[in-house]
């Protein structure tokens, strides 16, 4: 009869409270009164930082009826019909209290509370005048109670219909200040901290943990605005979120960095956190589905290149050189980057549009004051760095992953302020594993942005993060320097440079050897990014890395990690040494075993993509072993049906090739060694 409603099923100040249902007993009726009326009673003064006033009358109100209620429930009287309607009302004002007093109490939502005070004041004025009317119309003299006890109720009816509900006068103030903030925020002003210490102060927020919490609070209402398609009131959201962000940083000198181990673990964000950014047509400025390269050696998506030269246009867009040829060759790397982004975010390639927008609301500040805000706070972190003591340091260092983690405006703020040198300087210097797990944290989050790349390589960052690449105080610090160089091999010459340096595949190489889950695939995803240069090509394959992924798919179950070595297998297989390395180890047996039994389709259209390569690259001999394998064809035939387009096609190629061998070997004829595939490394 009382719903219990979880916070997902209901927003902040709403009220979804529900009538007793008609068939309900007298007595049912009763006893969820009391039971309503015990749960406002437990609600403690304490408990409220805002509208305590407010609440303690309500409380004090109900009080006074629970009294009434439980006498009413032990003498066992018998209730008419018009008691029952009143019994009713009341129960539905209770809820609706009940909800308030939740609202008010709840955690993290302090400044939201106090920013809406005369909504929530004149919410528990109409509640209070709904009891008093409730009062009004019991006909209590038809309840056989004690005179004490009707007193009581008399008096609670006086009270509520008597009730002065308004707004808090030191609510009122603290609600100019915040205001006053805002105003100074706007402008560019940076406004004196003592008047946002008074406010917290008079909200409770006494220390990092409850501003964490306001700014927790706020994120989930934002997200709340946007998931309703009602986003009249996110500006202002994010100003007060921009508010709480820049109070944390700069207010709260002790900070708790309990969290960071468990932070540090879900460093792996390597493929599924890439800017999508790097994913657009330079044509339709959309993620594209099909990436192709042009003569140039540019990329686009087949779709708008193929507009593009139909209009009769024969220069390159981006370059403005002339295509020499109008051959689109796919870009298949590129495609699986793509393909496994839109996997990990949960989206459709094809519905990019929506994701687009979602990014966008990163992109750019939520409101004019929440840009000042994050402005003023990314310039105090930078000098905090630079001239703070050894805990400041790591405090900043700190504050700036969480700024970074996943709002690029913030990013782009942290970075133009100069923060990665100090962050590099940070951790060379680092003595302790926490520091250097915090600082690399945040060079992580800071170097998802296009120009955070940039700074780390421009300010000498490569060498510090190969040194705790190879040498890190612990191995959440190396598992997040891995995941720094797939990011940083995402730029065309930086892959190049990173490849260059001899150190960097052998330490990868070791990580996969010897690291945890999340070790290994964050020095797969980072192989694989430099395996986006050509010339890397030999140096992972010299460093002993097939052996080792071969290694991984007979002893892990994780299909994520199984996945990304297929796929590293998949751009080793490109080449003809590639091929040539791979063929002497088991691969040809352990492969389709994966294409059969793995739960991944990622897994098993990477598993295609690898033999379809071996048997182009390696010529008969590989797809005569395969012709053995009775069981493949069947595999293939299930990924024509259930796989990607991308997957099909590779499934069909493949099957081609088997159905040739197979014809030309019944004839008696020699199977002749299919020409070589020229694989195109252009990103």
């Amino acid at each position: 009869m009382i719903r219990n409603f979880d916070q997902t099923d209901r927003r902040m100040l709403k009220f979804p409270a529900v009538h007793p249902c008609e068939a309900i007993s007298p007595e049912t009726l009763l006893n969820s009164l009391i039971n309503l009326s015990q749960n406002i009673c437990n609600y403690q003064p304490k408990l409220f930082s805002t509208q305590r006033k407010n609440a303690r009358q309500t409380i004090r109100q109900i009080g006074l009826l629970l009294l009434f209620f439980e006498e009413t429930r032990d003498l066992r009287l018998a209730l008419t019909d018009s008691v029952v309607l009143c019994f009713s009302e009341l129960h539905h004002a209770f809820q609706k209290v009940q909800f308030l007093l939740e609202d008010c109490t709840r955690e993290g939502a302090k400044l939201w509370i106090l920013i809406k005070c005369q909504v929530v004041s004149t919410q528990f004025r109409a509640l209070i005048r709904a009891i008093a009317t409730a009062l009004d119309v019991l006909p209590l003299g038809l309840i056989d109670v004690g005179v004490e006890v009707k007193e009581l109720v008399e008096l609670a009816g006086k009270q509520a219909r008597n009730a002065k509900v308004e707004v808090d006068p030191e609510d009122e103030r603290a609600l100019q200040q915040v205001f006053s903030v805002l105003d100074h925020f706007e402008k560019g002003i940076e406004p004196d901290s003592s008047f946002m210490k008074r406010v917290l102060d008079h909200l409770e927020i006494r220390n990092w943990n409850d501003c964490n919490k306001e700014i927790k609070f706020l994120e989930e209402q934002i997200d709340f605005q946007y998931s309703d398609c009602d986003e009249r009131e996110a500006p202002f959201l994010s100003s007060l979120l921009g508010l709480m962000n820049y109070c944390r940083g700069v207010i709260f000198e002790t900070w708790n960095h309990r969290s960071n181990k468990s932070d540090a673990r879900h460093s792996i964000e390597a493929l599924s956190c890439i800017n999508a950014e790097d994913f657009r047509c330079p044509i339709s400025l959309e993620l594209m589905t099909d990436p192709v390269t042009v003569s140039t050696g540019q990329t686009y998506d087949r779709s708008s290149i193929q507009r593009w030269l139909k209009s009769g246009n024969m220069t390159c867009p981006k370059t403005g050189e002339r295509m020499t040829s109008t051959e689109l060759v796919p870009n298949t790397t590129l495609r699986k980057l793509i393909q496994q982004f839109c996997t990990d975010v949960g989206v459709c390639a094809s519905s990019s549009g929506g994701q687009s927008r979602d990014i966008a609301r990163t992109i750019s500040p939520g409101s004019p004051a929440a840009a000042e805000e994050m402005k003023f706070l990314s310039r105090f972190l930078a000098r905090r760095l630079v001239f703070g003591s050894s805990e400041q340091k790591t405090k900043a260092a700190y504050e700036i992953r969480f700024l970074a983690k996943s709002n690029i405006f913030n990013r782009s703020c942290l970075i133009e302020a100069g923060t990665i040198l100090p962050l590099i300087n940070l951790l060379s210097s680092s003595s302790e594993h926490h520091a250097q797990e915090i600082a690399i944290s945040a060079l992580l989050k800071l170097s998802k942005h296009t120009s955070g790349k940039k700074e780390i390589v421009e300010s000498g960052g490569l060498k510090p993060i190969l040194a705790v690449l190879q040498r890190g105080l612990s191995l959440e610090a190396k598992q997040m320097a891995a995941a720094i160089i797939f990011y940083l091999a995402s730029v065309k010459p930086y892959r190049k440079l990173i490849g260059e340096t001899p150190e960097v595949v052998p330490t990868l190489v070791e990580l996969i050897k010897d690291g945890t889950t999340c070790g290994k695939k964050n020095g797969v995803v980072a192989i694989f990014g430099l395996l986006l240069h050509s010339g890397n090509h030999q140096r992972v394959i010299s460093s002993g890395t097939i052996p080792l992924l071969m290694d991984i798919f007979s002893s892990s179950d994780n299909d994520e990690l199984i996945a990304d070595s297929l796929a590293v297998l998949a751009a080793i297989a490109e080449s003809v040494d590639g091929t040539l390395a791979i063929l002497q180890t088991s691969a040809l047996s352990t492969i389709p075993r994966i294409l059969r039994s793995s739960a991944s389709r990622t897994a098993r259209e990477y598993s295609v993509t690898v033999l379809l390569s071996l048997c182009k690259n390696g010529g008969s001999e590989a797809i005569s072993i395969l012709a053995k394998d009775h069981s493949l064809m069947s595999s293939l035939y299930l990924l024509l049906t259930d796989g990607s387009s991308y997957g099909s096609s590779k499934a069909r190629a493949l099957m081609k090739l088997l159905h040739k061998f197979h014809e030309t070997s019944s004839s008696g004829r020699v199977a002749s060694v299919v020409p070589c595939e020229r694989p195109v490394h252009v990103w």
